[in-house]
């Protein structure tokens, strides 16, 4: 029997990704602990929806990417970029402790949604990104790093039950 094809081994990338089913509702934080003084730190977060099709699960319960192809996308959009503006989504908590929250809005996604989730399925891709400061000494840039987490997102009551690919914003890949 074939392994699991995780969302990190699909989607690859330099970070661990991380995968979450939620509804489009849901809202959380993410709190990030740096442990170091983050002074003058910029802080950016974006997200964009991509439609996944077909989709299986293991025995677990655990979605298997093994056979799945990103067949679209919706545009993306920014949650909130503090070297710009201050953003309601990032809160510096501790400056010099560096502990930062990131809150996941409810309805990034809005479109329809198919309640059996194996087909068509929408998963909002959030990056989160972090600038430091220049490094005075060695005459370096500032070092940027991101972050990315997974949202599949789950038919619930309220939302339009249907097939993301019907969206008017939705984007076909074409090869």
């Amino acid at each position: 029997m074939a392994g699991v094809l995780t969302i990190a081994n699909y989607l690859g990338g330099p970070d661990n990704v991380q995968l979450e089913q939620i509804f489009p509702g849901d809202q959380k934080i993410l709190q990030y602990n740096f442990g170091v003084n983050i002074t003058s730190w910029t802080f950016r977060v974006e997200a964009q929806t991509i439609v996944v099709n077909p989709l299986t699960f293991d025995r677990d319960g655990t979605p298997n990417f093994a056979t799945s192809n990103v067949i679209g996308y919706f545009p993306a959009v920014s949650i909130g970029d503090t070297s710009v503006e201050p953003s309601e989504y990032i809160s510096v908590v501790n400056t010099v402790a560096g502990t930062v929250d990131i809150t996941v809005p409810k309805d990034v996604y809005t479109g329809p949604i198919l309640p059996d989730a194996r087909q068509n399925v929408p998963i909002t891709v959030m990056s989160v990104s972090w600038t430091g400061v220049p490094d005075p000494y060695n005459d370096t840039p500032a070092p940027t790093s991101t972050h990315r987490w997974a949202f599949m997102q789950c038919w619930a009551p309220g939302v339009t039950p249907g097939d993301p690919t019907t969206d008017g914003s939705y984007l076909v890949i074409t090869a």
